[in-house]
C-alpha cells in the first residue's frame, strides 16, 4: 500500500508532460554528469603538469643562457691573459709595439669569436682587425707615421696595402677600452657601444699593463661582437614560441633570440633599442611589465620566477641577474607562453568535449526515436481520422506504423481510403490554381512591356532632341568653356531627370579633379570650385578607368563607391550615379558625373549611352577651347621669348668678354710683379699680390659659371654620352677635392657596392656635377668634420642613387627651395658665408636633368646635408642619342 503511494507520489511530477520528453531528458542528464566530471579532471591535471614542467624548462633554460654567456665572455679574458704571460716572459714588450703585429693575427686566427685585438702605450696605437676569411686591418700610429693613424690591408701573404683613411694626431689614450682599463685598474669590460663603420653592437675587454714599481705601460684590449651572443640564443630552444632576451639594467637590449637587432638605424648610425620599445610584441610587453612591477630593473635582485598574462594569454618569466664578469651587469630573461604546454592538453579537452557532446546527442536522438516509436502510431491513428474531414492537409498525415504488427494492418485500411478521397480532390484544386496564376502573370507582363516601351520612345526622343540642340550651340563652337558646360549640364540634367550634373577637370598635377561647373536642378543653381583627390578615393577611379562608364544604382550598397559615402554620397543624400570619362587626344582629362536623390534608380542602357553622348560633347568643347587658347597664347610667347633670348645671350656675352680682357691683363701683371721682372717686392707687397692674384682667379671663375649658365639657359649644351663606372667617377672626384679636404682635417670616404654595371652619362659634366656638390659640402663642414659619398641602386635597377653627404652647418629647411635659384645664395648662420654667383646649384641641376635626372636636397639646422642625385641606370642602346 505505501509502496503504491510512493510511486503515484513521484510519478505526479510528471502529470502533462509528454512521454517523448521525459524519455529524452533522462538520456541527457546521464551524459551531462559522465562529460562534466571527466572535463573538470582533465583540466585541473592538465594545468598542473603544465606549471611543473615550464618551471623545470625555464630554469634549464636559463642555466644554459647563463654558462654561454660566461663561456662567450671568457674569450676576452683568455686572450689577454696569454698576452701577459708573454709579456712576463719577455716575450713581448708593451713599451715597443713593433713585434706585437704577427702576434696579433695568430691570436685572431686561434680565437675566432675576437673581432680585434689592440695594444697601446702613452705614444703609440697599434690594432688588428679581421677584415673578411683572409685578410685583415691594422691600425698603428707610432713614430714611423708621424704618430698620425694610418690604416693598412693585410693579405693572406702578409702583404700591406695602405688605405687613404689617416687620423691625424691620434691619441689612443681617448679611446674607450683604454679609459676603461685605467680606470679600473684591472681586467675590465667596457660599456656596450656602437662603431662608426658598421650598425652592430660591440664590446671591448681591456686590461692595464704595469711594470714592477706600479707604473701603468700601456693597455691591451679585445673587441668582440655583440651579435654573436644572438646568434647562441637562437640556437637554444625554448617550446615551441617561446623567447630569450638580455638586458641592461638601464633596460636597453643586449641580445635576443629573435631576429630583431637590439638596435635601429637612424641617419645609417646604429643607435641602441630599449626592451619596452622593441618591435617583437612579446618582448616588447614583458619589459613593460618588469618595469611595472619593480619600477626600476635596479631593484631585482636574484633569481626571480613571475608569470602575466598578455593578450589574454598567460606567461611564465625567469628573470636572473648575470654579474659574472667585471662591469657586466645584465639580466637574462627567458619567456615561456603557456600556450606552448597547453596546447595538447587543450586538444585532450576539446576532443573530451566534442565526444561528450556526440554522446549527448546521440542520446537525444535515440531518446527521440524511442519515444517516437512508442507514440507516434496512436497520433497518426487520431490525426488521420481528423483528416478525412480535411482534404487540403498533405501527404504527411498518412499514417505509417513499423514494429506493431496489429497497428500495421489498422493503418494500411485506413490509408487506402484518405488517398482515393484525398487524390480526387487535390487534382481539382491544382488545375484551378494553376489557370488563374497564368492568367495573373501573363497580365502583369503584358502592362509592365507597353509601360516600357512607351518610356523608352519617350526619353530616346527627348535625349535625341537634347543632342541636337547641344550639337548646334554657338558657345560649343566658340571654345566658351563656361557657358557650353552651364547649357551642357542643365540639359543633360532635365533630359535624365537627376538632381545634378557636374564637369570635372584634371588639375596640372593630374592629383586631383576639379569641378568646372555643378548644376542643381531643384533649385536652379549653378556653381563651381569642388575638388577630390584621387589617392582618397583610389578604388572609386580605378573602376572607372577600368570600364570607362561607372553606373551605380544603389551607392549604399555598390563596393565601388563606398569610398565616397561619408564626405559626399550621405551628406547631399544621394542614392544613384552614373560617372563617364572625358577623353581628349586619347588622354583622359576629366569626367562627366551625374547624381540621383531620395530614391536608388537602375539606369537604362539608352540613358548609358545619352551620357557617352554628352561626353564627347564636352570633349568636343574642351578641344576647341584648347586649340583657341594655344594659337593665341603661342603666338605672343615666341615673340616674347625670341626678343627676350636674343637679348639676354648678347648682353651677357658682351659683359663677359669685356670683363675677361682687362682681367687678363691684371693678372697677367700680376704675375710679372710676383716674379720679380720689374724688381724687387718685400714682403708686404707678396702678400697684396697673392690677394690680388686670388681676387683675380675668383672673378674668372664667376665668369666662367655665368657662360655656363648661358650655354645652358641656350639649350647649347649637347651631352657626350659613353660608358662610365661610376666608382671611377666617384674617385676621381674625391681626388679632385682630396686638398680641400686635407686643409680643414676633413675625413673623405665612399660607400659604393661592388660590381656596379656602368652608367650612360657624358662623363665630364657628371664629374663637374659631384666636384660641385663636394666642394660645397667641404666649404660649409667646420674641421674635423665628414664628408662622404652613397651610391644606392634602387630596387627595380631602374636609376642610380648618389648622394654627397656632409656633417657641415645645415640650413633651415624653408631655405631649401633657394638653393636652386640663379643668383641666389642661402644665408642662414652668422658665421656662414662664402663667395660666388650662386650658379653652382643651377649647373648641377641643369645637368642632371638634361641626362633625364634628378636633385634632391635635404637639410638640419647645425647636422649637416645630404644632396642626393637620381640618374637613369640605362644601356647604351636604350638612350635615344
Amino acid at each position: 500500500m505505501n509502496k503504491n503511494t510512493g510511486q503515484g507520489n513521484v510519478f505526479s511530477l510528471f502529470k502533462g508532460v509528454p512521454l517523448s520528453r521525459i524519455l529524452v531528458a533522462l538520456f541527457v542528464l546521464q551524459i551531462l554528469l559522465a562529460v562534466g566530471l571527466t572535463a573538470y579532471l582533465s583540466i585541473g591535471n592538465g594545468q598542473k603538469a603544465v606549471n611543473e614542467v615550464v618551471n623545470e624548462l625555464r630554469h634549464e633554460v636559463g642555466n644554459r643562457v647563463e654558462q654561454n654567456l660566461q663561456t662567450y665572455l671568457a674569450t676576452g679574458r683568455q686572450v689577454l691573459r696569454s698576452n701577459q704571460n708573454a709579456i712576463d716572459m719577455g716575450l713581448l714588450k708593451i713599451e715597443n709595439l713593433a713585434n706585437w703585429e704577427s702576434y696579433l693575427i695568430e691570436q685572431l686566427k686561434i680565437f675566432p669569436d675576437a673581432l680585434a685585438i689592440t695594444a697601446s702605450n702613452e705614444q703609440e696605437y697599434l690594432a688588428v682587425e679581421k677584415f673578411n676569411d683572409r685578410q685583415f686591418l691594422l691600425r698603428k700610429a707610432d713614430k714611423s707615421t708621424g704618430y698620425d693613424l694610418y690604416t693598412y690591408i693585410i693579405d693572406s701573404q702578409g702583404e700591406r696595402t695602405q688605405l687613404p683613411e689617416v687620423i691625424k694626431n691620434y691619441d689612443a689614450r681617448s679611446r674607450p677600452e683604454y679609459q676603461t682599463a685605467v680606470t679600473a685598474k684591472k681586467f675590465s669590460f667596457s660599456q656596450i657601444f656602437t662603431p662608426r663603420t658598421e650598425p652592430t653592437l660591440l664590446i671591448s675587454a681591456s686590461l692595464p699593463i704595469y711594470n714592477s714599481q706600479g707604473e701603468l705601460l700601456g693597455v691591451n684590449s679585445t673587441l668582440t661582437h655583440l651579435s654573436q651572443i644572438g646568434d647562441l640564443l637562437q640556437n637554444i630552444k625554448v617550446g615551441k614560441s617561446g623567447q630569450i632576451f638580455i638586458i641592461e639594467r638601464s633596460g636597453l637590449l643586449v641580445a635576443s633570440s629573435t631576429n630583431e637587432e637590439p638596435f635601429r638605424l637612424q641617419n645609417g648610425k646604429p643607435i641602441r633599442l630599449a626592451a619596452s620599445q622593441s618591435g617583437n610584441s612579446l618582448t616588447q610587453a614583458t619589459a613593460k611589465y618588469l618595469t611595472t612591477k619593480f619600477s626600476n630593473f635596479d631593484r631585482i635582485q636574484g633569481l626571480q620566477q613571475l608569470d602575466f598574462s598578455w593578450d589574454g594569454k598567460r606567461q611564465f618569466l625567469e628573470v636572473r641577474p648575470f654579474e659574472g664578469e667585471a662591469n657586466v651587469n645584465w639580466l637574462i630573461i627567458v619567456a615561456v607562453p603557456e600556450a606552448d604546454f597547453m596546447g595538447q592538453i587543450n586538444r585532450n579537452i576539446q576532443t573530451t568535449i566534442f565526444l561528450g557532446l556526440g554522446a549527448l546527442v546521440l542520446a537525444i536522438i535515440l531518446g527521440i526515436l524511442t519515444a517516437r516509436w512508442i507514440t507516434q502510431p496512436i497520433l497518426h491513428f487520431s490525426k488521420a481520422t481528423k483528416d478525412l474531414t480535411d482534404f487540403t492537409n498533405s501527404e504527411n498525415s498518412v499514417v505509417k506504423v513499423q514494429g506493431i504488427q496489429e497497428l500495421e494492418v489498422l493503418g494500411g485500411s485506413l490509408n487506402e481510403v484518405a488517398q482515393n478521397l484525398r487524390k480526387t480532390f487535390i487534382a481539382l484544386m491544382s488545375k484551378n490554381e494553376d489557370l488563374e496564376l497564368q492568367v495573373k502573370q501573363r497580365t502583369q507582363e503584358l502592362q509592365h512591356e507597353v509601360e516600357e516601351r512607351i518610356n523608352s520612345e519617350r526619353k530616346q526622343e527627348q535625349h535625341h532632341q537634347v543632342l541636337t540642340e547641344l550639337t548646334n550651340h554657338k558657345a560649343i563652337f566658340e571654345g566658351n568653356l563656361e557657358t557650353a558646360f552651364k547649357a551642357i549640364a542643365q540639359k543633360a540634367a532635365n533630359a535624365l531627370e537627376v538632381e545634378r550634373v557636374s564637369v570635372w577637370l584634371f588639375n596640372n598635377e593630374r592629383t586631383k579633379l576639379q569641378c568646372i561647373s555643378l548644376y542643381e536642378r531643384s533649385n536652379h543653381k549653378y556653381s563651381a570650385g569642388l575638388e577630390r583627390n584621387l589617392a582618397d578615393y583610389f578604388i572609386y577611379f580605378k573602376a572607372l578607368l577600368a570600364s570607362g562608364t561607372i553606373a551605380v544604382s544603389d551607392t549604399r550598397t555598390d563596393p565601388r563607391v563606398q569610398e565616397l559615402s561619408d564626405k559626399l554620397l550621405e551628406p547631399n543624400n544621394i542614392v544613384s550615379l552614373i560617372d563617364t570619362i572625358l577623353w581628349v587626344g586619347g588622354k583622359m582629362v576629366g569626367t562627366v558625373l551625374y547624381e540621383q536623390v531620395d530614391l536608388p534608380r537602375k539606369w537604362e542602357l539608352s540613358e548609358q549611352n545619352f551620357v557617352r553622348a554628352i561626353a564627347e560633347i564636352v570633349a568636343l568643347t574642351l578641344e576647341v577651347g584648347d586649340r583657341k587658347r594655344a594659337e593665341s597664347a603661342l603666338r605672343e610667347a615666341k615673340e616674347i621669348a625670341e626678343v627676350a633670348n636674343r637679348a639676354r645671350s648678347t648682353f651677357l656675352r658682351n659683359i663677359n668678354h669685356d670683363l675677361r680682357t682687362p682681367l687678363n691683363s691684371i693678372m697677367g701683371i700680376t704675375e710679372a710683379l710676383k716674379e720679380q721682372v720689374y724688381g724687387p717686392v718685400n714682403e708686404e707687397q707678396r702678400q697684396s699680390l697673392n690677394m690680388l692674384e686670388s681676387s683675380g682667379k675668383n672673378l674668372l671663375e664667376l665668369i666662367n659659371q655665368i657662360l655656363d649658365f648661358t650655354d645652358t639657359e641656350s639649350s647649347k649644351i649637347e651631352l657626350q654620352l659613353a660608358t662610365t663606372s661610376i666608382q671611377e667617377i666617384c674617385d676621381f672626384c674625391l681626388s679632385f677635392v682630396k686638398h680641400l679636404a686635407f686643409q680643414k682635417n676633413i675625413r673623405l670616404t665612399a660607400q659604393i657596392p661592388e660590381e656596379l654595371e656602368p652608367v650612360q652619362v657624358d662623363e665630364r659634366r657628371i664629374r663637374q656635377v659631384f666636384i660641385n656638390l663636394l666642394t660645397n659640402a667641404i666649404k660649409f663642414t667646420k674641421e674635423g668634420g665628414e664628408v662622404w659619398i652613397e651610391v644606392q641602386p634602387s630596387s627595380t635597377n631602374e636609376y642610380i642613387f648618389i648622394s654627397v653627404v656632409d656633417t657641415g652647418i645645415g640650413m633651415l629647411s624653408d631655405d631649401l627651395f633657394k638653393l636652386f635659384q640663379p643668383f641666389v645664395q642661402v644665408e642662414t648662420v652668422p658665421d656662414r658665408s662664402s663667395s660666388g654667383t650662386g650658379l653652382g646649384l643651377v649647373m648641377v641641376q641643369k645637368i642632371v636633368e638634361l641626362h633625364g635626372g634628378t636633385v634632391h636636397a635635404e637639410s638640419q639646422l647645425g647636422k649637416g646635408s645630404r644632396f642626393t642625385v637620381k640618374l637613369p641606370w640605362k644601356k647604351a642602346k636604350e638612350w635615344g642619342v
